[in-house]
């Protein structure tokens, strides 16, 4: 290949995936690519910097399997719609649940997926350190919890400590989930024992108690909470900010379609997602 080409397939990739944001902001490195010179290649993950595919000169086509935590659904339904729109060949298959289960299906299970979204930076480390990526995850929001009631609070719920009335009837997310492991953190430092009377997989099944009226209360994300504010009432406490949860995406080193994956990764980062996901009551990243 003659270095003029070279150069060309160089600059093809800088319109890529790159995304580098503020270490501040708790955003990491996506992409770095090589400059166009004689010889030089691209840095790989072993240098400290990671390279990302990047999507053609003609766009991505085909299907793009996306697995993410359940508190993104809202969210990542909306974008995959307005990506689909500016992406008409591509069709973005969504599956939701409980970070872990979703972890533990890639690893193990060998689910074909092109994107992995997690609650916390655990979980996105099982997959991590599973060898499993080959570019740096990047944070893109946060979520703190945040107590939700059915509508009207008829058990007269009032606080964090209302969690240890075993009067009550409560729910909680396990604690191998990111918001039950973020629950857990807050009870810890507030020497508060809960008791709950369920503990579910995931945000989205605590919050369905909450809006049958199956529970007087339950620990949800703010997000779920404001998502479902015509069903439930929130009650806000501060100790809810000394357990934030921040939420990573990343593409799949054996993505089926990586071009694709790294085109909606890319769009996931852009300030269409942030302005979605601020609209939606995730926490800014700055």
């Amino acid at each position: 290949m003659s270095e003029s080409k070279e150069c060309r397939v160089s600059e093809t990739r800088r319109r890529g995936l790159v995304r580098v944001l503020a270490a501040s902001a708790g955003v990491l490195l996506l992409a770095a690519l090589a400059g166009c010179s004689p010889g030089a290649s691209p840095a790989g993950p072993s240098s400290g910097a990671s390279t990302a595919p990047s999507p053609s000169e003609t766009g991505p086509t085909g299907t793009v399997t996306v697995y993410a935590a359940a508190s993104l659904t809202e969210t990542f339904t909306q974008l995959a719609g307005e990506f689909e729109v500016e992406h008409p060949g591509v069709s973005v298959t969504l599956n939701f649940g409980g970070s872990p289960t979703l972890a533990e299906q890639i690893v193990t299970g060998g689910a074909p997926v092109d994107v992995f979204a997690s609650a916390s930076d655990t979980t996105m480390k099982t997959v991590v350190d599973a060898g499993l990526v080959e570019w740096t995850p990047a944070t893109f929001t946060r979520n703190a919890l945040v107590i939700v009631t059915p509508k009207g609070n008829p058990a007269g719920v009032t606080g964090l400590e209302d969690f240890a009335d075993s009067r009550l009837k409560l729910a909680m997310c396990d604690e191998e989930v990111p918001c039950g492991a973020a629950a857990a953190k807050i009870f810890e430092q507030t020497d508060i024992v809960p008791r709950p009377d369920t503990l579910e997989s995931d945000v989205k099944a605590v919050l369905t108690k909450v809006r049958l009226g199956e529970v007087d209360a339950g620990l949800v994300y703010a997000t779920d909470a404001k998502a479902a504010a015509a069903e439930v009432d929130a009650i806000e406490f501060p100790e809810a900010l000394d357990a934030v949860n921040n939420y990573g995406i990343v593409p799949l080193k054996a993505a089926p379609n990586p071009e694709a994956a790294a085109a909606f990764t890319e769009f996931i980062l852009t300030a269409r997602g942030v302005e979605v996901f601020e609209e939606a009551g995730f926490l800014s990243l700055t």
